[in-house]
């Protein structure tokens, strides 16, 4: 943990910011009171997920979507 005063924080403001991505860094005012900087972690969307590898190219992905979605149509269309 790194303490900086006040002052010192100022002056190195871009060290201080990335001390704190690995350790906890602190800022001290002269009347005591102590700050501590912690950065913020970033909302993810749910859909930003890490992808698998496949040997499925772009094109038989979209052929296989169009087509369930024809069976789908077909299936909707079709009297009960």
């Amino acid at each position: 943990m790194k303490v900086y005063t006040y002052s010192q924080a100022r002056q190195k403001l871009s060290e201080l910011l990335d001390e704190a991505l690995t350790e906890e860094v602190l800022i001290r005012r002269r009347d005591g009171t102590v700050f501590s900087v912690v950065p913020k972690q970033s909302a993810r969307s749910p859909f930003d997920i890490e992808g698998i590898p496949a040997s499925i190219s772009t094109e038989d992905i979209v052929n296989a979507v169009r087509e369930s979605r024809e069976r789908y149509k077909e299936q909707e269309n079709s009297p009960d």
